[in-house]
């Protein structure tokens, strides 16, 4: 796993690098989809493909595979004007949880993406406490008020900083358990 999530690090790098990232449809499933593929393309064969199967993740069962497009579209729909509105969007499609894998780092960065086009920031992420966040995201399908207030401390109009932005990459990365340093020992 380690050296899946090394050479996805190097890729999330490159995404926003390269500028490939002002190429991804902003706040769409096809968005999600072109970033897990730029993620994960040859790391894993489902890179960008909606799931067809069903998962779960510590006794939470994400969206029922057979119902998942249906339930793509829909949040398609929903409106991301405001924080509350994205931040909702978000936590809808954590919910969907529409990769075998790759989820929550495919998703950080869709949120910060959203953000920028939308209000003109994105998220600190090195500020935001790892527990913090993960307690916040497994309690938000039921109320959203945690997440909002945690990431809304942490919001900056900085959008064009590199070292936040890469920074909050490897955050990302941190949550799902993956550290730099254990690449460097």
């Amino acid at each position: 796993m380690k050296n899946i999530d090394k050479k996805s690090l190097a890729k999330a790098y490159n995404l926003f690098d390269t500028g490939d990232v002002d190429k991804i449809a902003i706040g769409t499933t096809k968005g999600l989809q072109q970033t897990h593929k730029y993620l994960f393309d040859g790391l894993y064969d489902f890179a960008g493909k909606v799931r067809t199967q069903n998962i779960s993740k510590g006794g939470f069962r994400f969206a029922t595979a057979f119902y998942l497009k249906e339930i793509l579209q829909k949040l398609e729909q929903m409106p991301d004007n405001t924080f509350e509105q994205i931040i909702e969007k978000y936590v809808e499609m954590n919910i969907a949880h529409p990769f075998m894998e790759g989820n929550g780092r495919t998703m950080r960065i869709w949120l910060d993406m959203l953000l920028k086009e939308r209000l003109k920031s994105v998220v600190n992420w090195q500020f935001v406490d790892k527990t913090l966040y993960l307690q916040a995201m497994e309690r938000s399908p039921i109320n959203d008020l945690e997440l909002r207030t945690l990431l809304a401390a942490h919001l900056t109009e900085d959008i064009n900083n590199r070292k936040i932005i890469f920074k909050g990459i490897e955050q990302s990365y941190y949550y799902e358990g993956y550290r730099k340093e254990d690449d460097e020992s």
